[in-house]
C-alpha cells in the first residue's frame, strides 16, 4: 500500500527552460546552443553542468549564480514554469488521503521559489537545502524521512533514471519513471528505466496508480 508520494522538481514539476534560457542569456550565447550542449552532455553520462563548463572553460560556476542573483538575474520560478498537471494532480493525491512531497537536486534558492508558489504538498526540499544530492543514497534516505513512511510504502515520481530510478529502487522506494522533458523522452524505453515499477506519461497517472 502506497502513503506518500515523493516527487523530483526539474522537468517533474518545473519546466527547465527557464533555468537554462536565463543561463544562455547571462553568459550571453544563443539558447539553442546551450541546450542542444545540455542534452550532448547528460546523453553521455555527464553532469548538466559540464555545459556551462563547455562554453566558458575554468568557469566558477557559484561565482557566477552569486553575480547573477547580485545582477537581478538570478532564479525565478513562477506558476508559468509548472507543468499543467502539477497542481490538479498533486491536490487529487492530497485529497484522496496521501501524503505528497517535493524533493530534487536543486538549489536553495529553489526550495524558497518553490515553496512560495503555494504547491498542494506536504514538504518541500532540495538536495542544496539538504547537502547531499541524487544520486547519494543519503539524498533517498532524507526522502524516507520526508515522507513520513516506509520505504516500500512510498513512490518517487522522476524523468531521470540514473538520478531517481536506479537509486530509488536501490533504496527500496517504489518508483515511477515520467516520460516527460528530454531525459524522460530519451531514456522512456530503456533498459536504465525498466527498473521502475510504473512509466507514466502525465501526473494525473499516479492516483489510479497509488489507490490501485
Amino acid at each position: 500500500m502506497i502513503r506518500t508520494v515523493a516527487l523530483d522538481i526539474g522537468e517533474t514539476l518545473v519546466r527547465d527552460d527557464r533555468y537554462w534560457g536565463s543561463w544562455a542569456d547571462w553568459l550571453g550565447v544563443p539558447r539553442h546552443t546551450l541546450a542542444a550542449l545540455v542534452g550532448a552532455v547528460v546523453g553521455q553520462g555527464r553532469d548538466s553542468a559540464d555545459a556551462l563548463r563547455l562554453l566558458r572553460p575554468g568557469i566558477d560556476i557559484g561565482a557566477e549564480y552569486a553575480a547573477r542573483e547580485a545582477a537581478g538575474r538570478g532564479e525565478h520560478l513562477d506558476d508559468t514554469d509548472l507543468y499543467p498537471d502539477v497542481r490538479p494532480a498533486l491536490a487529487a493525491m492530497r485529497q484522496a488521503g496521501f501524503r505528497v512531497v517535493v524533493a530534487g537536486n536543486q538549489t536553495a534558492r529553489a526550495g524558497l521559489l518553490l515553496r512560495a508558489l503555494d504547491l498542494p504538498a506536504d514538504a518541500i526540499a532540495t538536495s542544496d537545502e539538504w547537502g547531499v544530492a541524487k544520486p547519494s543514497p543519503e539524498f533517498f534516505a532524507r526522502v524516507a524521512d520526508l515522507a513520513r513512511a516506509a520505504p516500500h510504502e512510498t513512490v518517487y515520481v522522476g524523468d531521470h533514471p540514473v538520478n531517481d530510478v536506479a537509486p530509488a529502487k536501490a533504496y527500496g522506494l517504489r518508483v515511477a519513471h515520467l516520460r516527460r522533458g528530454p531525459w524522460g523522452h530519451l531514456w522512456a524505453d530503456t533498459p536504465e528505466a525498466a527498473p521502475a515499477d510504473w512509466r507514466i506519461d502525465s501526473l494525473h497517472d499516479l492516483l489510479a496508480i497509488v489507490t490501485a
